[in-house]
């Protein structure tokens, strides 16, 4: 199996990051970390290692001075599970799940996945079963279904749930086939435009702007890496959107957040502003959901030449699925994860990877693209299009190998992790203990300025 470092160099340079800047990385810790047959530990420590990596380089760009970045892999585990070690006020987190979310058992004996935390995706799953939201009545009702009929179903209505699939059987649908002729991350050229000088501050990203179009994990911990390491990063939203409050909290540090209702034409101009004088545009809303508002990437490369265009996706932008919704949970159940788990732990059913990895490795994947996008951007002009997504993050996982004995590794615990890895800051919904970023950089260390605080609390302009 390849190493940590060697795992790290071929991000790195596939996305055309220069050799040398890996003598300044230091990866330390072993595997495994946590309960896993995969290596989990390890997709976190470099995902992360290479987004401070890219940030000590535009470091570099911008200021002659190189520094050296550390990930301890213990510390970055964590921080890929940082939504459960969080706490307001002392107290912990409340329930992660809807009442119905969950697994499930289909007539042809096959085990199918809903997710129902937004409420429009549970009444999906309600409509199509004809059943009230009690785990007993979908339980009843699914005993009726064949797996695959229930999942078409379902998407058909607009809701979310996955089939579990084995490995093998993931592999042989034309969405897999299709990822595999695709990069873990995708940076392409989309328009012309003069270079952008990189504005004065003490900090890898001060003085960028990234307006963030995220909800749950994966986008949103882009966004707070970002804003870790300098970037003014407004968070936009909708009053009428579900949010799940505890993950706004943990994603939300660093960031200012407004509301604008992209369905009226006041909003999408209010978007249409703020966006020409934006530096980096991630997004993970449903696939092309943006480009029917007017804010594909070649639209907002029209509106603000020379921008970077970040976007998430559940199933990658080629392939049968490029539109299909999804979350990590899901992406695990359909790509074969949740069925090798079970089978390495003896379960008749799935088992889940003991952290929410696809999302968390592939926010971080997404900061290092719009990183590594903007310093090409700086260097050689141009507009940008950064593309990542949970499946492709999860191929790229599943291809690093498996742990024998992985599954035996004691979890984490609660108290270590509190005494190790996290700080108390203050927020606009009270005290926090939050995992500080694991990426350490020797001179321009990360750190969120900006507190927490509940959706919509700025007004829809950037800080002068």
């Amino acid at each position: 199996m390849q190493s940590p470092a060697d795992i790290l160099k071929d991000i790195w340079t596939s996305t055309g990051g220069e050799p040398a800047a890996l003598e300044h990385m230091h990866l330390t810790g072993e595997e495994p970390q946590i309960p896993s047959s995969f290596r989990v530990a390890v997709a976190g420590q470099t995902t992360i290692a290479a987004a401070g990596l890219a940030a000590a380089e535009i470091w570099r760009l911008r200021s002659g001075e190189v520094q050296e970045v550390s990930v301890d892999m213990r510390h970055a585990v964590v921080e890929c599970r940082s939504e459960r070690y969080l706490r307001l006020d002392d107290k912990p987190p409340p329930p992660a799940w809807d009442a119905i979310a969950g697994v499930y058992r289909t007539g042809d004996n096959s085990f199918v996945r809903c997710h129902t935390n937004f409420p429009h995706h549970r009444d999906a799953v309600c409509k199509v079963l004809g059943c009230t939201p009690e785990r007993d009545k979908v339980q009843a009702a699914l005993l009726q279904w064949k797996g695959e009929d229930f999942e078409t179903a379902v998407y058909a209505a607009g809701g979310v749930v996955a089939l579990m699939r084995s490995y093998d059987e993931w592999s042989a649908l034309p969405q897999a086939r299709a990822l595999a002729q695709l990069p873990l991350i995708s940076i392409e050229k989309i328009g012309d435009a003069r270079p952008k000088q990189w504005p004065k501050g003490d900090r890898p990203l001060a003085g960028l702007r990234v307006l963030d179009l995220s909800r749950v994990i994966a986008g949103p911990v882009a966004g707070r890496t970002l804003a870790g390491h300098g970037a003014d990063v407004l968070l936009v939203s909708g009053p009428e959107l579900p949010a799940i409050p505890w993950l706004t909290i943990d994603t939300g540090r660093g960031k200012l957040t407004t509301f604008i209702e992209l369905k009226s034409e006041a909003g999408r101009a209010q978007l249409r502003q703020l966006l020409k004088d934006a530096d980096i545009f991630s997004q993970g809303y449903r696939p092309r959901a943006l480009a029917s508002l007017g804010f594909s990437p070649e639209a907002a490369a029209e509106i603000n030449p020379g921008i970077v265009y970040v976007t998430l996706s559940a199933y990658g932008h080629a392939g049968p699925w490029d539109g299909r919704r999804g979350f990590d949970s899901l992406v695990q159940t359909t790509t074969g994860f949740n069925h090798a788990e079970g089978k390495a732990a003896g379960v008749d059913g799935p088992k889940e990877l003991p952290a929410q990895m696809l999302d968390h490795a592939t926010g971080y994947l997404m900061a290092f693209g719009a990183m590594m996008a903007k310093a090409r951007q700086a260097r050689e002009g141009g507009s940008w299009h950064v593309r990542v997504s949970l499946a492709q993050t999860g191929r790229w996982l599943w291809n690093l190998g498996r742990l024998e004995s992985g599954l035996n590794t004691p979890d984490l615990t609660g108290e270590a992790v509190h005494a190790a890895f996290m700080e108390k800051v203050s927020s606009g919904f009270g005290t926090l203990q939050a995992v500080r970023h694991s990426a350490v950089l020797s001179r321009t260390p990360a750190h969120w300025s900006r507190p927490a605080m509940p959706l919509g609390s700025h007004s829809q302009q950037w800080p002068c």
